[in-house]
Order: C-alpha cells, then structure tokens, then sequence
C-alpha cells in the first residue's frame, strides 16, 4: 500500500513540475513574439506610432529631451503596459514591454 502511495506521489510531483516547464516556455515564447512585433516600430515617426495606437495614455517627459508614450491594456486581469521612446524628431528610439504576452 506504502508503494503505491508512494508511486502516486511521484508521479503527480513529476507532472506538476513538467506543467511549470510548459507554462515558463509559453511565456518565453510569448515575450519573444511581443518583442519582435515591437521592434518594427523603431525609427518609425510618432504620426504611425498615434496612428496604429492612437493617444498614449501617458505621456513621461525624460531629462534626455526623449519622451515616452505609455500604452496600457488589460487582459484577463493582467495590466499590460507598453513604452515608445520618442526622440525630439519625433521618431521612435526604443521601447518596453512588460506583462504583455
């Protein structure tokens, strides 16, 4: 009886690790694609960044004379948020991404 116990017991620890794993790799996979999609933007201008976009919902002022637009999204009660980095040419200079998958 201890054996099969004991056997149940392993194999649901070892399924349980293996559906971490797989969640950890859909979320590097993930990442990666928003990671891509956002990196078309750069050297864009700020009129296709609005336009695609539309108004940022903030707007941060940096000592650099840079400014970044803040996109915020929310889904499945998970906040979203995406920055451009904009130069005084107005043309996008970088970026991040946080919790967007």
């Amino acid at each position: 009886m201890k054996k099969i116990f004991w056997r149940i017991l392993y194999t649901l620890l070892f399924v349980s690790l293996i559906g971490c794993q797989t969640v950890s790799n859909k979320i590097e996979v993930a990442t990666a694609k928003e990671k891509k999609e956002l990196n078309k933007w750069l050297n864009k201008t700020e009129v296709e960044l609005k336009s695609f976009f539309g108004q940022p919902d903030k707007v941060e002022f940096l000592k650099s004379r840079n400014r970044n637009y803040v996109y915020m999204t929310e889904k499945f009660k998970i906040k979203c948020e995406r920055k451009f980095e904009i130069n005084p040419r107005n043309i996008v200079v970088g970026f991040s991404s946080k919790n967007c998958f």
